[in-house]
């Protein structure tokens, strides 16, 4: 009977060496995907967070002055919160109609002064008429959507009844004050006869009204009546 040699005690140590070896060979991988995620979370971490932007009607292409804005002429750019020019608008469609007072090339904000100013107009039958009104306290109670009636007294006390010169006129906008010592214009209508007048008011009435109203500028003081 043969008898095998026990083993050595250097081969013992190679034996458990390569073990070893065996037992953290596919632990290798596994650590570096987890120094991997460890570093991709540390960079996150430390990544500073995006900048906050809101979006700013611009022009979608080079458009010339007097353009009538559509939609395809527009799109929005985002702006950082804080940058963007102010009267910029969020909404394109909010600028769809207006007309371009200069000319704009693509990119450009369309702000206030690059956009035209809207056209105040009345409702469909209607002609918009700046009317003055005696009394400046009365005519700062004036508010656009309002509707009043307009009375004319003679400015010389002459006629102590008022007439009637407008009904149920809709007020398009609050008066502006005039400046100081400024001269009555075509467009000073009803003339005060202490010599301070309110500033205009534009007032949507039929076009015989405004004829009526441009009429007492040389003779009424005229006065507001809130009806509604």
């Amino acid at each position: 009977m043969v008898m095998s040699r026990p083993p050595t005690p250097r081969a013992s140590r190679s034996a458990r060496r390569r073990a070893r070896v065996l037992m953290w060979r596919p632990r290798l991988p596994l650590a570096a995907l987890l120094v991997g995620a460890a570093a991709a979370v540390a960079v996150g971490q430390l990544r500073p967070a995006p900048a906050a932007t809101i979006p700013v009607v611009v022009a979608a292409h080079a458009l010339p002055a007097g353009s009538v804005l559509t939609a395809a002429d527009l799109r929005t750019s985002p702006h950082l919160t804080g940058s963007a020019p102010d009267g910029s608008l969020p909404v394109a469609d909010d600028l769809v109609g207006r007309t371009l007072a200069v000319p704009a090339p693509a990119g450009l904000p369309l702000v206030d002064g690059i956009v035209a100013a809207e056209v105040i107009a009345g409702p469909p039958g209607t002609v918009v008429a700046p009317v003055r009104f005696a009394d400046d306290g009365v005519a700062a109670l004036l508010t656009p959507g309002a509707r009043i009636d307009v009375l004319a007294a003679a400015a010389d006390g002459a006629d102590q009844d008022g007439r009637y010169l407008a009904r149920s006129a809709l007020v398009l906008a609050a008066p502006v004050d005039a400046p100081s010592g400024a001269e009555a214009g075509p467009l000073s209508l009803g003339a005060n006869p202490g010599g301070q007048e309110s500033g205009p008011v534009l007032l949507a009435v039929s076009a015989d009204d405004a004829a009526a109203l441009a009429g007492a500028a040389s003779w009424a003081s005229l006065s507001p009546v809130i009806v509604g």
